[in-house]
């Protein structure tokens, strides 16, 4: 029982001597009002009637901010506000593709008798890559053209004989339907040969050949790809909110993942009629140039588009202050500072874009915070010096990514 008073009485003697030192410091020192106000202690020692200390008057003989020997303005630094619109950068990652791409199947089913390229080589359209054994195809075409020439000559015979009158205009008729007949054989059977020989359908650089002579392919057989890689498709998508702001031909930066330092330039090749309903995205095509060969498609690539947004104040980031209920700056209006809630928008190199009631060409406090109260009369000076580059320019700064981005 002794014990639990005399902790009772150590504890009320604890709490005594914080009480006097906050009073006190509330009395001598003036810097700790905007303290006090923000734990909510201020208000009741004014109202207890207690002397409070008030700032210096700046101008006054040794006055100066923080001191207490007397009443007066509160003198500040302060800056203004100026406008800047912000800048909305969207990034994504997207997978490069070839501009034309085709899978080599043989048209007919066949033993591989031959291949006519190397792998990787640039081919022509039209250009053989491997032929199928040809001997029955080669046999039907030379028997076509012998009926031919059979089907011809009989025709010429009867023509010189329709002259003297023995050859009816029916023997005729029938001669010239041989003819085309024959015709129409010999065409079948150049188009059988040369379904035997696979072609390039596209120009193009082809990948590796997956076949060997003596190897039996069919119809699904895959024989290589080739792809025209002059320019190189990637598919990315971005967040709906952008809908209506991106049209075919806008600028963009590119980057393969692999290598960063390595920046390109590309354009919005074409973009999709719908949103996603998933991810509520819209699915953009984009085209990068590759004169020098030194993309691939399958490859990775990091992309950014920058927008320009609404404009908004634009403040140094020391007058910016923070309690539990968010962001605010002290304003200077009137010779008196005025507490202005914002919410930051976006903060890029050395500026702060804010949104409240808050004006361009406004005044706000950047040193000197530490002393003010809302309706305290100040004294306001100017830095000599300019917080950095605030050129529009200048300000760019990451804006929410899209749900895609990996």
């Amino acid at each position: 029982m002794n014990a639990l008073k005399r902790y009772l009485g150590q504890a009320v003697a604890v709490v005594a001597v914080l009480a006097v030192a906050v009073i006190a410091w509330a009395i001598w020192l003036p810097a700790s009002h905007p303290v006090l106000d923000r734990i909510g202690l201020l208000g009741p020692l004014e109202r207890a009637g207690l002397p409070l200390a008030q700032e210096a008057d700046p101008g006054s003989a040794g006055g100066r901010p923080g001191s207490f020997g007397g009443g007066g303005a509160t003198r500040v630094i302060a800056a203004a506000a100026e406008e800047i619109a912000v800048r909305d950068r969207v990034s994504a990652i997207g997978t490069g593709a070839a501009r034309r791409s085709v899978v080599l199947t043989p048209e007919v089913s066949g033993r591989i008798v031959g291949i006519d390229v190397e792998p990787g080589a640039f081919l022509e359209a039209g250009t053989v890559i491997a032929r199928l054994d040809d001997q029955a195809e080669s046999i039907a075409r030379d028997r076509a053209q012998l009926m031919l020439d059979e089907a011809q000559d009989t025709a010429e015979r009867l023509e010189r004989l329709r002259t003297s009158g023995t050859a009816t205009a029916v023997q005729i008729r029938e001669a010239e339907l041989a003819v085309r007949n024959a015709e129409l054989s010999l065409r079948e059977a150049e188009f059988n040969l040369d379904r035997r020989a696979i072609r390039a359908p596209i120009e193009g650089w082809i990948g590796l050949i997956d076949a060997e002579v003596g190897d039996q392919v069919g119809t699904s057989t895959q024989i290589a790809r080739i792809d025209d890689r002059s320019v190189l498709l990637v598919d990315f998508r971005v967040p709906e909110r952008l809908v209506g702001r991106i049209a075919p031909g806008d600028r963009l930066r590119v980057a393969p993942l692999a290598r960063r330092d390595a920046p390109l330039e590309g354009q919005v090749r074409a973009i999709d009629s719908r949103v996603e309903e998933s991810g509520r995205n819209l699915r953009i095509r984009a085209e990068i140039p590759n004169e020098d060969d030194t993309l691939r498609a399958g490859m990775a690539f990091a992309i950014e588009m920058e927008f320009e947004g609404a404009p908004h104040p634009a403040v140094d980031p020391l007058a910016i202050q923070w309690t539990n209920e968010g962001a605010f700056v002290w304003a200077v209006r009137d010779g008196r500072a005025a507490r202005v809630d914002v919410r930051i928008v976006q903060r890029a190199n050395g500026t702060v874009l804010v949104s409240g009631d808050l004006a361009p060409g406004d005044h706000v406090v950047l040193e000197g915070v530490q002393s003010l109260r809302d309706g305290a009369e100040v004294e306001m000076r100017s830095r000599d010096d300019s917080p950095g580059d605030r050129s529009e320019g200048a300000i760019q700064a990451r804006a929410e990514p899209s749900p895609s981005e990996t």
